[in-house]
């Protein structure tokens, strides 16, 4: 395989890896085609790379961390390789691990956005806002087009109480990655701490219609419809989020306040 179809596929994977939230599966096929092309080009720590995101994807951690150590020994410098490594490293609950390869990532490239972004998370994951917010920036003031870059740092934003500028940078993320649910949800939290129910319900029906298998989504509509006194919708709404989460607590007591 040219070194050229390696770079394509291993950016196909970096990103799916680090967009991943859903457990995504890649069949064994793929795996068996990946594994033949490594055999036939040892040497290539891109091949490993790539099979090292392909496992991550499927969360085979275990493989991946692997993959992604094997690549970096044939080549030191390879920052994305740290970068991938660094993410299984916190799927796997190794945070200090993780920064460690974040921060190796930046040291050979300081422009390589997406270990900001990946750092940032890490630091939010482990209660350091101000460090996270300092990654998002750095991400953003070099250009990165990551949505994540603006939704991770509304979040951090939203929990420190500046809701208007958690509103502005999700709404900064939903230009850049409209499709997904959970910026209209986090933008409408920050709308009701602002008094702005209207603006929330629109967000919480747009995420409702982009994925109806998200209990947050169903949860947070119906929180509005309580507020409005609309019983039947919220109960429906509350009763639906039970339905995908068997385990959500906030939303059992919802149907306990709105039946009947």
């Amino acid at each position: 395989m040219k070194k050229s179809s390696f770079a394509v596929l291993a950016c196909v994977f970096s990103v799916a890896l680090a967009a991943c939230t859903n457990g995504g599966r890649v069949d064994a096929a793929n795996f068996s085609s990946l594994t033949g092309v490594i055999q036939k080009n040892p040497n290539n720590p891109d091949g490993y790379n790539v099979r090292g995101s392909a496992y991550g994807r499927a969360n085979h951690y275990k493989e991946a961390l692997a993959d992604f150590t094997t690549a970096i020994e044939l080549n030191p410098r390879f920052y994305a390789a740290y970068n991938n490594r660094a993410l299984i490293y916190r799927k796997m609950g190794q945070e200090k691990a993780a920064l460690a390869d974040y921060t190796r990532a930046l040291e050979i490239n300081p422009n390589y956005t997406a270990a900001y972004v990946g750092r940032g998370n890490a630091y939010r994951e482990t209660g350091r806002p101000d460090l996270a917010l300092a990654g998002y920036d750095q991400a953003i003031a070099r250009g990165t087009t990551d949505a994540r870059a603006w939704y991770n740092r509304g979040l951090v934003l939203q929990a420190q109480g500046s809701h208007t500028q958690a509103i502005s940078d999700f709404g900064s993320a939903l230009s850049r990655q409209p499709g997904v649910p959970m910026p209209y949800n986090a933008r409408g939290r920050s709308y009701i701490a602002l008094g702005g129910w209207e603006n929330a319900l629109d967000d919480f029906n747009v995420a409702v219609q982009l994925d109806a298998k998200v209990a947050e989504s169903w949860y947070n509509q119906a929180t509005v419809y309580e507020h409005q006194d609309d019983r039947a919708r919220a109960y429906e709404g509350y009763s639906k989020a039970v339905a995908l989460d068997s385990r959500y607590k906030a939303a059992r007591e919802g149907m306990r306040r709105t039946r009947g």
